[in-house]
């Protein structure tokens, strides 16, 4: 497995977040957002991690890198609440199975809030890596979707689910 731990997202995260602003790494998410967008979400990042709404973490090598974000937020979908899962890893740190590490470790958190049922995630149907994340993390494939992200721009996504009263894959 690979090593990697989750910090909560912190004030000095946001040079992460620009880095993950590029158009390679937002190609699946609508591209690269306006400084004034990075500012705004490094904001709701920092003041809404650890409440009731989610929480956003920055991964974190063993060195003291920070390789990419991870997160989960509240939303309602079907009629039911759950939480919604994403991430980014920085190109230099990819196919290591960082994702894949840190959603892990997301998904215990969520898990023990004990406050939903499912947590869902929603890649791209173009977008292969992260879809192997879920697939790779427990998740089970619902089929395809039609999704609105970013705002206002409709994309195919893939709607994974997760049981989060059910033990951890390979528990």
């Amino acid at each position: 497995m690979a090593q990697v731990r989750i910090e909560p997202w912190h004030e000095d995260d946001l040079d992460l977040l620009r880095q993950l602003n590029s158009p390679d790494t937002r190609r699946h998410t609508g591209g690269p957002e306006t400084d004034e967008q990075v500012l705004a979400r490094h904001d709701r990042y920092v003041h809404f991690s650890g409440t009731e709404q989610g929480c956003m973490f920055t991964m974190v090598l063993p060195d003291g890198a920070r390789a990419g974000s991870v997160g989960y937020w509240a939303r309602e979908w079907r009629d039911q609440p759950v939480y919604e899962l994403g991430w980014a890893v920085l190109p230099a740190y990819r196919g290591r199975g960082l994702a894949t590490a840190a959603v892990r470790a997301v998904l215990d958190v969520a898990r023990a809030r004990r406050d939903r049922h499912y947590a869902h995630a929603y890649p791209s149907v173009d977008n292969p890596a992260s879809n192997a994340v879920c697939r790779k993390a427990g998740f089970t494939l619902l089929g395809e979707t039609g999704f609105e992200y970013p705002p206002g721009q409709m994309m195919r996504a893939n709607d994974w689910q997760l049981d989060l009263t059910a033990p951890p894959a390979g528990s």
